[in-house]
């Protein structure tokens, strides 16, 4: 075995502003629910850049010194893997705007429980915020998660 598989890489950011938090309602064909606002990483994209981008592209926000603080991750078919970068910051400028992936906007932490999250949101939550997780991985059916 080459130990070769095919990896679609994708970004998240958990934008926050004291007790608030920044969520999209997702409105894709393969997505519905609150979610952190991200989205895939180009050819040759370094991570940081693409959650720069992707946080501008759909809230326009300008982020400032994104913090890598987890991966999600998961696997799928024969030598498939999906892979989230977990990313934080409270530096940011711009007029909050709305792109055609879904009405952003402004929530608390507590709110957020209640909101239509999508699968596993409250674990992404959790790597996010606790300094000793830096990795969550799915099980096979996607119904278990893994805390590393």
């Amino acid at each position: 075995m080459d130990g070769s598989q095919t990896v679609t890489l994708t970004v998240v950011c958990m934008v926050y502003d004291k007790d608030r938090v920044l969520v999209q309602d997702k409105i894709t064909k393969d997505i519905r629910g609150v979610i952190f606002p991200g989205g895939h990483i180009e050819e040759k994209e370094p991570c940081t850049d693409a959650v720069v981008r992707e946080i501008f592209e759909e809230t326009g926000l300008t982020i400032y010194e994104p913090k890598l603080c987890g991966i999600k991750e998961w696997f799928y078919e024969e030598h498939k893997r999906y892979m989230v970068f977990l990313y934080k910051t409270d530096k940011f400028s711009g007029t909050l705007t709305s792109s055609s992936e879904g009405e952003v906007f402004w929530t608390t932490f507590e709110e957020l429980k209640n909101l239509n999250l999508i699968w596993h949101m409250d674990s992404m939550v959790k790597v996010m915020n606790t300094d000793s997780i830096t990795e969550l991985v799915l099980s096979d059916d996607y119904k278990d998660v893994r805390f590393i």
